[in-house]
């Protein structure tokens, strides 16, 4: 019977897709800030919801020379301000400006080279993306604002963005 059984996990780990090149050490709270510049006057004032602006920023760091083990950190920021008092005008004082930068550390097992870059600056932002969006939006309502969700993100579009700015292509004739 244990041969049966044998058999049966080895048909079922041949038929299993290729495991990804990827182990997730640990995960955590790097920088947290959360401030709120006009104080308790800005609960008094505030007649309309907020506009808010978010920047999200994905760096990645090799933390041993000789090991494949990064440091992949997500950094997002999300400031609002008064809106115009009229249409078209200038934004009104800052309402409140929640930083937050996450961390994963990660080893990369056998990753092709050309997979190391896309794996490290999509995949594990993609993984501990939740965890950010759960924390901004905590603290934005701990901080007595309605909570910030952030919306899903297009990490590939992000990576493809930072690398057209770092590798600009030559200007050429067509």
């Amino acid at each position: 019977m244990s041969e049966t059984i044998n058999d049966n996990a080895t048909q079922n780990l041949e038929g299993a897709p290729p495991q990804m090149p990827l182990a997730v050490n640990l995960q955590y709270t790097k920088d947290l800030s959360f401030e709120v510049p006009a104080g308790a006057s800005i609960f008094a004032t505030l007649r309309a919801a907020p506009q808010i602006s978010v920047n999200i920023d994905v760096q990645a760091n090799r933390l041993e020379e000789e090991q494949p083990v990064y440091e992949v950190a997500l950094a997002v920021r999300a400031e609002a301000a008064e809106p115009p008092a009229e249409e078209g005008g200038k934004a009104g004082r800052t309402v409140f400006i929640a930083e937050l930068t996450y961390a994963a550390i990660v080893t990369l097992g056998n990753a092709p080279q050309e997979l190391v870059e896309p794996i490290l600056l999509v995949e594990v932002p993609r993984l501990i993306f939740p965890y950010v969006r759960s924390i901004i939006s905590d603290v934005t309502r701990d901080g007595g604002f309605p909570p910030v969700v952030l919306q899903p993100i297009d990490f590939v579009a992000l990576w493809q963005a930072k690398r057209a700015q770092q590798f600009p292509e030559p200007a050429g004739e067509a």
